[in-house]
């Protein structure tokens, strides 16, 4: 889509240049929708355009456009009531075989919600260093030494809090806790 962007002259190569060398296709288009506002009153139309092939991406992007911020439906900080769990298993620690599943699943987001649960910058870096090979090993490692810090505050709840905290849909957890 940003290539024909620069077709259109919406974007300049720099910027496509910029938004190909992100990491992934996440990063890609997050990168995209920083810019178009930055491009002028024709960039987003122009962008709509380029959807025509992605009918349901376009038609969320002007609901989404036409719905005012506020609480309602959709992601947010209480955004598990389409997904919802007993309170047992919202007060419960996972296992091991739980947070294997789970690091499995994170992505490239791994450090963010490592970060967000109160794992320290070093203690990150220790988990990088000592799993260097391996992104599930480090994410895991993490993982674990978060449960082991926090004890019996280290629910599924907690878990969710950060991943929604991260813009990681909370059911991430789904395949790992059924």
């Amino acid at each position: 889509v940003s290539i024909y962007r620069h077709q259109e002259e919406v974007l300049t190569g720099a910027q496509v240049e910029d938004i190909e060398s992100q990491s992934t296709n996440r990063l890609k288009t997050l990168r995209l929708l920083d810019l178009l506002p930055t491009r002028g009153p024709r960039a987003f139309p122009s962008f709509l355009r380029a959807l025509e092939d992605f009918s349901w991406v376009r038609d969320r992007l002007l609901l989404e456009l036409q719905t005012p911020p506020g609480p309602g439906p959709g992601p947010g900080p209480s955004s598990t009531d389409s997904w919802q769990l007993p309170a047992s298993v919202l007060q419960r620690v996972l296992s091991d075989r739980e947070l294997s599943r789970l690091a499995s699943r994170l992505g490239a987001e791994w450090e963010s919600v490592l970060m967000d649960l109160g794992l320290s910058a070093e203690a990150l870096f220790r988990c990088r260093a000592d799993h260097a090979l391996s992104a599930h090993g480090t994410a895991l490692a993490g993982l674990v030494q978060w449960r082991r810090s926090e004890g019996r505050r280290a629910t599924v709840q907690r878990l969710i809090q950060s991943l929604q905290a991260t813009d990681i849909h909370p059911s991430v957890l789904q395949d790992v806790l059924l």
